[in-house]
């Protein structure tokens, strides 16, 4: 029997009273958002998602029984008491689950063999930058003071957009903000690799940048404290589920709000009439109807091909003509290698360790950007990620979309005999660094950026988007605070997503509250949110049927 993807929203007359309806492309985090508010506030929502699970890059997949947890590493909001937390559990995100918390934010490895470990806790992390440089005195106590500033604050935005903060919320954002505001201008106004090249020494010059795992490069000192800041509070931990364990908490709060979502379903554009968007036209020709249609997908896609690049004005222009193809405005791709290990992994090791790599290894990871490679032990994180009796590990590495795109389009052959290079250059390296797990290998499984951009359609493979403190920032703050979401000439549309609230889930989610939010404004409807009541325990069976990444694993 044909699936019904019309299913009543092919009407164009609405009765007087009817619910206000509104169609959300993409089922990730930030179009669960929107329609779990949008439902609770009152209105109609259907999601159309083009893949068969929720999430978007926020997704896991399978094989032989084992889970492949592929986006969080760590989520902020998991601790009780902040804004950030609040959003999550008005989302479900948390129902039932365990949160892992880690003392330690990443280890860093020189090919030398050198390694310094980033504690969470400003004094044991003193002592222990002390220990490893006593020359560099100077800079590890003014880096360890930042950190205990930042540890006290209580400044998670993600609840109201600012151009509908009440005058309460505002003073009371003032209140934390300026007895700090001589810490956040210097540690915003300092870029990470200027302070890390002070230190006299060459590990520490390296490690620091790689706090978060992989140099993101352009960044601040303020993100690197704020996180680990967050952390040393137990609120930048890891759920128990992981990634796709999140999306199907909110997927399952969403469905429980009335909400439906529409799998399978691929947007081919967005019906307009009279500068007014009315719908979306699917890819086999079905046409829904909506008061209101909200893109939570690539915004690139959004703009330029479900609405032909008719709606733009100076910022759009920007930020997707002038910075999207910009090096350093978008987050970059990575490569992901999973690797599956019969027996239990060394509990005292590490959950997070990058190592760096000497010259020559750098062949051995192809499209690589930085010599480095990310080895995290991900049966650490959570419970039912490997079979029993098994483990798994997630290595990872920054890396060039246009080399993995032009390979996949032009050589089929090739593009899978560099992934086998890759589960070959693993699989050794693992041996090298942890002896133990010698013949214990039990498959590698390989997705590049190019697979990133064939399951969720993000561009370049980005999986966070924007960059933060880059260019693009300010340009898309203002997607939020003048524009409201908007684009230039176009009523009955928003957009949300990390393309317009730049990178990280949490600010996802809140692109979804905050679009909401508008929407009400508009339509003099009362916006309201209450947390989730549900209490059944997390089990792994909720993440329900997984599909495969690939017809074929490296063995």
């Amino acid at each position: 029997m044909a699936r019904d993807l019309v299913a009543g929203w092919d009407r164009r007359d609405r009765a007087p009273g009817d619910k206000p309806r509104v169609l959300v492309i993409g089922a990730g985090i930030a179009g669960m958002s929107t329609g779990c508010y949008a439902q609770m506030s009152g209105m109609e929502t259907r999601i159309l998602e083009k893949h068969v699970l929720p999430g978007g890059c926020c997704t896991a997949w399978a094989r032989e029984g084992y889970i492949f947890d592929y986006t969080i590493e760590w989520l902020i909001g998991t601790a009780e008491g902040n804004d950030a937390n609040q959003l999550w559990r008005e989302l479900g995100a948390f129902d039932g689950k365990t949160i892992k918390n880690f003392a330690m934010f990443n280890k860093v490895v020189d090919s030398d063999g050198r390694s310094v470990v980033f504690y969470n806790d400003p004094d044991r992390l003193e002592r222990h930058l002390l220990e490893i440089s006593p020359a560099d005195a100077k800079l590890i106590r003014a880096f360890c003071r930042d950190l205990r500033r930042f540890i006290p604050m209580n400044l998670y935005p993600f609840l109201t957009p600012p151009p509908l903060e009440s005058v309460g919320e505002k003073i009371a954002k003032l209140r934390t903000i300026l007895p700090a505001f001589v810490l956040y201008w210097r540690t915003a106004a300092t870029q990470m690799k200027t302070f890390a090249d002070k230190f006299a020494d060459p590990l520490l010059r390296k490690a620091f940048r790689n706090i978060f795992f992989q140099d993101p490069e352009d960044f601040p000192l303020l993100p690197f404290l704020f996180n680990m800041a967050a952390a040393h509070n137990d609120n930048a931990g890891f759920p128990q589920g992981g990634s796709l364990g999140l999306a199907r908490s909110i997927e399952e709060r969403y469905l429980g709000l009335g909400g439906d979502i529409t799998y399978r379903a691929r947007v081919a554009r967005i019906l307009v009439e009279d500068d007014r968007a009315v719908g979306v036209e699917l890819k086999g020709g079905e046409r829904l109807y909506a008061d209101h249609v909200v893109a939570a997908c690539d915004g690139r896609t959004t703009i330029y091909d479900f609405l032909d690049g008719r709606y733009t004005g100076p910022t759009i222009d920007r930020l997707y003509d002038e910075l999207l193809t910009k090096p350093g405005t978008l987050f970059p791709a990575v490569v992901s290698a999973f690797v599956g290990i019969e027996g239990d992994l060394d509990a005292d090791r590490a959950h997070s360790t990058t190592y760096l790599l000497p010259d020559s290894a750098g062949p051995g990871l192809p499209g690589s950007l930085q010599n480095s490679i990310v080895v995290q032990l991900r049966s650490q994180y959570s419970d039912g990620f490997a079979p029993e009796g098994k483990s798994v590990i997630h290595c990872t590495y920054f890396s060039d979309y246009s080399y993995w795109k032009s390979l996949r389009n032009t050589d089929r052959r090739e593009y899978r005999a560099q992934k086998r290079q890759i589960a070959e250059f693993v699989r050794e390296f693992l041996v090298s660094r942890l002896p133990e797990l010698a013949g214990r290998i039990d498959l590698v499984d390989i997705a590049t950026p190019a697979t990133t951009n064939r399951y969720t359609g993000n561009f370049d493979g980005s999986i966070l988007a924007w960059k933060a403190f880059s260019d693009a920032d300010d340009l898309a703050a203002k997607l939020i605070n003048k524009e409201h979401m908007r684009l230039p000439g176009l009523r009955g549309f928003s957009m949300a997503g990390q393309w317009v609230g730049l990178g990280g889930l949490i600010r996802a989610a809140s692109t979804g509250r905050f679009v909401t939010q508008f929407l009400c404004a508009e339509l003099g409807v009362e916006f309201q949110a209450w947390e989730s009541s549900g209490t059944e325990p997390w089990h792994p069976d909720k993440l329900g049927h997984l599909p495969q990444l690939d017809a074929r694993p490296v063995r």
